[in-house]
């Protein structure tokens, strides 16, 4: 985890929470006021971690902390007052925020970012391998397209046109994707 955001409207927890990041050495630390100037940072670049201070001056927190847990990979905690703590954190937990009560704490700060950080490495690891899926899934794509060429262009057999590629690409020492692609220039193109 490197870059962070903090949403809060008052300095002194900014300080506070800044400081407990540089402790886990989270050294991108960016600070905000309200929700709509989050909102404005998160559109130029992404962050592992936010951590947002409710209520703030134009939300009340909840909600935005529930968007960007949804609709990206960053880590949220959502720090609220204790009068409200259970029923913030039953609305937001199966979205994946990490709510915490105020005031806050160091030691309970810390375990809930202990927990945000094994959460966020667990799940770069699922995204890459989400990523390594879908790229396996478009190399079969082409690979099946370029067989279907063979197959029609040449009259082999599913089978020749499979051996066909691996040969081409072993003798060629490239991907039998890359063989694949310069087939599919080749017919359809």
């Amino acid at each position: 985890m490197d870059r962070a955001l903090i949403v809060s409207c008052l300095e002194k927890n900014k300080i506070f929470l800044a400081d407990n990041l540089l402790a886990a050495s989270i050294n991108h630390i960016i600070a905000v006021q309200s929700c709509g100037e989050a909102r404005r940072t998160l559109l130029e670049r992404d962050f592992d971690l936010i951590v947002i201070d409710a209520p703030l001056r134009d939300e009340s927190g909840e909600e935005f902390a529930r968007h960007i847990a949804s609709n990206s990979a960053a880590q949220v905690i959502l720090a609220v007052k204790s009068e409200f703590f259970e029923a913030i954190s039953a609305i937001c937990e199966d979205d994946g925020v990490l709510t915490i009560s105020k005031p806050v704490n160091k030691a309970v700060f810390w375990t809930t970012l202990k927990l945000a950080i094994s959460a966020q490495h667990r799940l770069q690891r699922m995204y890459k391998e989400n990523n390594q899926l879908k790229q396996k899934i478009e190399d079969i794509r082409i690979i099946d397209r370029a067989k279907c060429l063979l197959i029609s262009h040449l009259s082999l057999s599913e089978k020749d046109a499979h051996k066909f590629i691996e040969k081409q690409a072993m003798d060629m020492r490239v991907s039998k994707r890359e063989v694949s692609e310069s087939i599919l220039k080749t017919y359809e193109g």
